[in-house]
């Protein structure tokens, strides 16, 4: 019985196979083909990045007068962590870092600016929200520093916690995140206190000072910054609650991708350049003796990776030029070099030891 079936099975296979040449042939299915490159003189022109040309200056939005962000020094010039980013831009773009004009806007006008035309691009210590990116629609380029709400009081009070702050008087600017900020903070710990509003700033730093409030709360670098000023500075002391996320990084109007990819960029070149050791002083050596192929990339020498967002070859050799690499442009503005004397926390490189959370996108 098993050698019948074994036979009955090998006479269906032959069968099959007979059938098999007389088959008519089957149309082969179609290959997909891999997709196009997309040359970068095929991509639509930025008519934000036109405009610039024409003008021959960028429009940058930028603090008031913030310590270690955006300020003006004894002879007017703008100095800052945030004009530097403006300067490194102007660089990218006409290889000049001095082609920028600064607009300097309050927290309550600094979006309106950018509606309005007034102003190219914001780099001025604003969060990147949900509100402000899919509600009102303002396209958020990167994040150049990872900031915290937090609390500056006076020593004398010799508190271990903002939460011990009840019945206090906190001052907060409009316009900003503040007041939601310190409002979710004591309401979750059932804590009462008192808002004093005040419309900057400037304005809020000084009320504090005047000790019209008891505590002064916004972004850990402002209180930072607004304690240097103070008559006293070694009398005041920030706390080490962190009560909110404020990821603050530059942001452009939306309907001109292509303008955002001028400013997404022109940050991760500078941020990139830090990881792989290009500084302000050895970009022109490296350009010429580097046979890493990402450094390369980088400085201009292998690839037009500039023509993709219509700039020079040399857009990124020129930015890290004109004002170092990121960390250059932190330890300068924030850092050991500064009077601010911020460490690097959050915003160290991811591959730091300790790591933080800046990581540039490759260039490639």
């Amino acid at each position: 019985m098993r050698f019948s079936m074994i036979g009955a099975m090998a006479a269906l296979l032959t069968g099959l196979a007979a059938c098999g040449q007389n088959a008519p042939e089957t149309t082969p299915a179609p290959k997909i083909a891999p997709s196009e490159t997309v040359e970068a003189s095929e991509l639509p022109e930025s008519p934000t990045l036109a405009a610039i040309k024409r003008r021959g200056r960028l429009n940058c939005g930028v603090h008031q007068g913030l310590v270690g962000f955006a300020y003006t020094d004894n002879r007017g010039q703008w100095r800052g962590f945030d004009a530097d980013f403006c300067r490194a831009m102007a660089a990218a773009i006409f290889g000049d870092a001095e082609a920028v004009r600064f607009v300097p806007l309050t927290a309550a006008d600094r979006f309106a600016a950018l509606n309005d035309g007034r102003i190219d691009v914001l780099w001025r210590n604003s969060s990147w929200t949900m509100s402000r990116d899919a509600g009102e629609g303002f396209v958020f380029a990167g994040v150049n520093y990872y900031d915290g709400q937090g609390f500056l009081v006076r020593r004398s009070l010799n508190l271990a916690s903002a939460a011990e702050l009840n019945g206090a008087r906190v001052c907060v600017q409009a316009g900003s995140n503040a007041q939601a900020n310190a409002d979710d903070f004591f309401r979750s710990r059932g804590v009462a206190y008192r808002p004093v509003v005040l419309a900057t700033e400037e304005a809020a730093r000084d009320a504090y000072g005047r000790e019209d409030c008891d505590a002064f709360s916004a972004d850990i670098s402002a209180l930072a910054a607004a304690r240097t000023v103070l008559s006293n500075p070694q009398e005041h002391v920030i706390l080490s609650d962190v009560v909110s996320k404020e990821p603050l990084g530059p942001a452009v109007k939306p309907g001109d991708d292509r303008w955002a990819a001028v400013v997404r960029w022109t940050l991760n070149a500078v941020i990139l350049a830090e990881e792989l050791g290009v500084t302000r002083e050895n970009a022109e050596a490296l350009a010429k003796e580097s046979r890493d192929p990402r450094v390369r990339r980088l400085l201009g020498v292998e690839g037009d990776y500039g023509a993709m967002a219509g700039l020079s070859k040399t857009w990124a050799f020129d930015a890290i030029r004109a004002t170092g690499n990121y960390g250059q442009i932190f330890d300068r503005n924030l850092g050991s070099q500064s009077p601010l004397d911020l460490a690097r926390g959050l915003n160290a490189q991811w591959n730091a030891r300790p790591g933080g959370l800046i990581y540039g996108l490759p260039i490639r």
